[in-house]
């Protein structure tokens, strides 16, 4: 699958493609990036990395778009993961939620870079078996000498991954 440009929807000046694989203990992503300028500063866990390059996958088990978990990887293999839950006030950002057991890879190539998570369904409180979650996958990009660009698998239609309601549907079939 191909993300495409978040607002608009078109294709983006760089392609992010990802593929989505699970088995009875996780959920497995492989993004493939398409990157002209490969970089990164952070590598602390929990760091900002949505202020620099980074791949991003939003996942809600439950598919009420109530509440749902964020994980992050940079071309440094840094990790960024967090719990977002809807209150009356807005959105709270649970940053000391941890993916237990989250194991990423990231691997610079000749095209850019790739990143690969393996996610256990225990971290996120669910035991396989439910077909439905909402999802999205996401990239941000931000080259030396051109405005950064944000691409989604769902189009969000704002310049902004945090929009539920927008979500796609990622379907678990045996």
């Amino acid at each position: 699958m191909e993300l495409r440009e978040a607002v608009s929807g078109r294709p983006p000046l760089q392609k992010t493609g990802f593929q989505v694989a699970w088995d009875k203990q996780e959920l497995r992503v492989l993004f493939r990036v398409e990157d002209d300028y490969v970089w990164a500063t952070l590598s602390e866990r929990d760091a900002p990395l949505f202020n620099e390059e980074v791949v991003e996958i939003f996942l809600d088990p439950g598919g009420d778009l109530a509440a749902y978990y964020e994980l992050e990887v940079n071309p440094l293999n840094a990790v960024l993961d967090l719990e977002l839950k809807r209150e009356a006030s807005g959105w709270t950002k649970n940053f000391q939620w941890r993916c237990e057991g989250l194991q990423t890879a990231v691997q610079k190539n000749a095209y850019g870079w790739s990143a690969e998570f393996s996610i256990p369904f225990t971290a996120l409180g669910v035991v396989p078996g439910k077909n439905l979650w909402r999802a999205n996958f996401f990239r941000i990009d931000r080259p030396a000498d051109a405005p950064w660009e944000l691409s989604a698998w769902s189009p969000t239609g704002a310049p902004s991954f945090h929009v539920p309601a927008r979500f796609g549907w990622l379907e678990f079939v045996e």
